[in-house]
């Protein structure tokens, strides 16, 4: 099969679809692989790295695009909508119930359309190709968030460890999904005071095994979030909703009540946030200050960190594309898990999650 890796469009996302080691493993599988020039760049593998595995370097962002499958990162954007035809296998991030533009033209022009976030294996919540980005948000929502408490960057100033003396910082998170827990790691290795709110009992428990008294866990309601985000330094959205847009957790009235220069850092961005105030923002321009508070809606924040994504991402989704590779379409019917992933196919939208979003376009 052919399969083509575009250059990322999106501002600032320097990951790209497939590394060097993953074109090599698909190259023994007999594939063929057009890579356009410089799609690896930003995260350190170069044309020759990708010579070297078995690829073949094209010039346009058309050329890659014109194949059987196309492995990507992040979602078309509106330049690349020309690229997208019947009979194809797109494979990526797509988070739809944010983008209705995005969903509309899928299913206008044919692609076979699947999601990483929505590839789902048996059990509760398995979304094993969400999971290493989500790890990686986590992690990094705390690094920023930090970074914009310090008064140069136009937060309050405090330091989330604080020092002897003077108490440290608090954090809240809203999720204790795979995202909150990993925000929660840095924030306690940092030594602030970090509360987690979840409305899953199981989950809490399981979050009192992994942290014991250093986490404050607290039962996810209207009247406890209130009293949390307002005493928060550093609040962190964390809500998944497989497929679905992020339930709004936090009003504009509550953001009011914030401190200012109090930091809000919303991970669910991508699908819609839970923060009213909240809207998506670039590598390029991260921040906003709105009702005081200092807002950073990223939806790629795992660009930031190329190298270390780009693989993570990776080591979960190339035995997927190894599938799709070898078996085209019908690896759906081969891997059950994979189908699950499938957003949209035959010019129709077929995610469950996803029609319940746009019921109108369901046919």
């Amino acid at each position: 099969m052919e399969i083509g890796v575009p250059k990322e469009n999106k501002d600032q996302e320097f990951r790209v679809g497939l590394s060097p080691s993953s074109v090599r493993v698909l190259r023994e599988n007999n594939h063929s692989i057009f890579v356009q020039t410089q799609a690896g760049n930003g995260a350190g593998f170069s044309d020759d790295d990708y010579r070297s595995a078995g690829a073949e370097i094209v010039p346009t962002s058309e050329m890659a695009w014109n194949r059987e499958l196309v492995v990507k990162v992040k979602e078309p954007l509106t330049s690349e909508y020309n690229f997208l035809q019947k009979g194809q296998i797109l494979f990526t991030y797509l988070h739809l119930a944010a983008d209705r533009k995005l969903t509309e033209h899928l299913i206008d022009c044919g692609t076979t359309a699947i999601a990483y976030e929505t590839v789902e294996q048996p059990g509760a919540n398995r979304l094993p190709l969400l999971t290493p980005m989500s790890v990686i948000a986590g992690r990094l929502a705390v690094q920023f968030g930090a970074r914009f408490l310090e008064r140069q960057q136009g937060g309050r100033g405090v330091l989330l460890g604080g020092v002897p003396g003077v108490k440290p910082g608090k954090v809240v998170i809203l999720g204790g999904g795979v995202v909150g827990t990993e925000a929660a790691k840095i924030a306690v290795g940092m030594g602030a005071i970090v509360q987690i709110l979840d409305v899953s009992v199981e989950r809490l428990s399981y979050l009192e095994t992994l942290f014991g008294s250093r986490v404050e866990l607290v039962y996810s309601n209207s009247a406890h979030i209130e009293a949390a985000v307002k005493e928060a330094d550093l609040l962190i959205g964390a809500v998944l909703v497989l497929g679905r847009r992020a339930p709004i957790l936090v009003s504009r009235e509550l953001v009011k009540q914030m401190r200012p220069g109090s930091v809000i850092v919303d991970v669910a961005v991508d699908q819609g946030g839970c923060i009213e105030t909240l809207h998506p923002t670039s590598h390029t321009n991260p921040v906003y200050v709105e009702e005081g508070v200092v807002h950073y809606g990223v939806p790629n924040m795992p660009g930031a960190v190329p190298w270390t994504a780009t693989q993570a991402l990776n080591n979960s989704t190339l035995p997927y594309v190894v599938q799709l590779a070898n078996f085209g379409i019908m690896a759906l019917e081969v891997n059950p898990a994979l189908a699950k992933g499938v957003n949209v196919q035959n010019h129709r939208l077929v995610h469950t999650a996803v029609q319940e979003v746009f019921p109108d376009l369901v046919n």
